[in-house]
């Protein structure tokens, strides 16, 4: 071969290798960034070319895919029950993506993901219509829909968990939406429910359970009862000997008890409990210290859910909670002085709670002090509902000892039995509870948040429930504003569905 050809000849060889590396790049390299890139609606369409997967509650699928007559959108969405449901699986549109489980098990659901690939293989063999998994939910049926009742009318949030497990059983925000306006294939009727859903005040895409943080009010008091009693310097028998009313520090006011001093000078912890006795919880927290509560507080969840590495002894090791959602951290902030720390103890000043949270505390008291890891998740599912990823109960954190858990339990059935909640009193089944009504806005001018949170026992079956309401219908006067009145009768019905009464 003369030189000139040869030269020819090599850099024709050189186009074809830089071709060949530059289709490999494209194709390899940088294939995931072209196909997750914004611009590119190609994978957008094909995942709505299939059945999307469902989610399913006692079996049942709560979700559907239905045929269009698009070219683009093959297949859109469907819910049933929607609202009801919506603030645990979200929404999924083909103009404004999707949220919550909708989103977080997207390559389940779509079918991406790399364990359903011999389905995938197996049905383009036999000729099926692809599909997507499907997501098995521990969301008990008659629970949520009991939840979904009974905050129907008002704005607020309920959460239910099994103790032993950490299953979440209802879950449930309001008011809600439907998302089945946000799966429909036309964009400007998508639109306008968008902008309609975004300028509602009332906010009803927002999940309140997970994402909202509240004062817990006398909820609360059951977080210092328990840092109380596991200090071993009380019991729930134990006299106590703080005035009332109990002035603050170095200030000429103080802290009052709505049940009166004649109820609460001299009470003993049940007693105070039951009462809801601000200056009781007040002074322990000022005998027992600031940072005593804020580490009971941490052992139940607070502060970045307590997930620390408690074998180091310390709290250096924290990660927020996902159920696989994520969800917003609830608070106890350090108190630099006396009066502060009073008014924390009763779940006031800066303490901040979600209902999942609260949940949490009812729910390791009734499980003898083990504080679960809630999920939503049971389990994930092949197109033909083969499990190919269990979801298993974890521990927490031990937030009491069990001795301490049994008086607490004790003192929270005190509550119903006798106390400040007897309406939510279950024929049968052990009940306990506590009320709590959270002051809001600067001097207490706005309505407050009426919290009840409880546990139901009956036959070795457990269910810990918390329901808080924000605002509640205008004809109701402020002061039948409670715990009891307002957010008791939803948690009632809630542990009376799981329980099966």
């Amino acid at each position: 071969m003369n030189k000139p050809l040869r030269k020819v000849s090599i850099f024709c060889l050189v186009l074809v290798a830089a071709l060949m590396l530059r289709a490999n790049w494209i194709q390899v390299v940088k294939a995931d960034e072209y196909a997750d890139h914004p611009e590119n609606k190609r994978a957008m369409y094909e995942s709505y070319s299939h059945p999307r997967g469902d989610f399913l509650v006692d079996d049942k699928p709560i979700t559907g895919s239905e045929k269009t007559d698009s070219k683009k959108f093959e297949y859109q969405r469907t819910y049933l029950n929607g609202p009801m449901y919506a603030p645990v699986t979200g929404f999924k549109s083909q103009f404004y993506g999707s949220n919550l489980l909708e989103n977080v098990e997207e390559d389940i659901l779509s079918g991406d993901d790399s364990r359903l690939f011999v389905r995938r293989v197996i049905d383009v063999v036999t000729g099926k219509e692809r599909r997507g998994g499907n997501v098995d939910l521990t969301l008990n049926a008659k629970a949520q829909e009991a939840a979904f009742k009974g905050l129907n009318g008002k704005t607020g949030a309920a959460a239910a968990i099994d103790p032993t497990t950490g299953q979440i059983l209802a879950m449930v925000s309001t008011p809600s939406y439907d998302p089945a306006q946000l799966a429909v294939n036309d964009k400007k009727a998508q639109d306008a429910t968008w902008k309609a859903l975004n300028e509602d005040p009332t906010k009803p895409m927002d999940n309140r359970v997970i994402r909202y943080t509240y004062a817990p009010g006398s909820t609360f008091k059951l977080v210092t009862a328990a840092a109380a009693i596991a200090s071993g310097k009380y019991n729930w028998d134990t006299v106590t000997n703080f005035p009332s009313p109990m002035p603050y520090p170095n200030s000429l006011l103080g802290l009052k008890d709505q049940a009166g001093p004649a109820a609460c000078q001299g009470s003993t912890l049940k007693v105070a409990l039951e009462k809801s006795c601000n200056t009781v919880f007040a002074g322990i927290a000022m005998e027992l210290g600031d940072a005593a509560i804020k580490a009971q507080a941490e052992k139940f969840g607070f502060n970045d859910f307590g997930k620390y590495d408690f074998t180091k002894g310390g709290s250096d090791t924290k990660n927020n909670l996902d159920i696989p959602t994520r969800v917003n951290a609830s608070n106890f902030p350090a108190n630099d002085e006396g009066g502060a720390t009073m008014r924390a103890a009763i779940g006031q000043q800066s303490v901040t709670s979600t209902p999942l949270q609260m949940a949490m505390v009812a729910a390791a008291i009734a499980n003898n002090g083990t504080l679960m890891e809630p999920y939503l998740v049971d389990s994930l599912r092949s197109q033909s509902l083969e499990t190919i990823e269990q979801t298993s109960a974890k521990k927490l954190s031990q937030a009491v000892e069990p001795n301490v858990a049994g008086q607490l339990q004790d003192m929270m059935v005190g509550v119903v039995e006798e106390g400040s909640c007897q309406s939510a009193k279950i024929p049968g089944v052990k009940v306990g509870g506590k009320t709590g009504t959270a002051q809001r806005g600067f001097a207490n001018d706005k309505r407050p948040y009426a919290w009840f949170v409880s546990f139901a026992e009956l036959d070795g079956k457990k269910v810990a429930v918390a329901v808080v309401v924000e605002d509640t219908e205008a004809d109701v006067e402020r002061n039948d504003i409670s715990g009891c009145k307002t957010a008791a009768p939803t948690a009632v019905a809630i542990m009376k569905a799981v329980l099966g009464k």
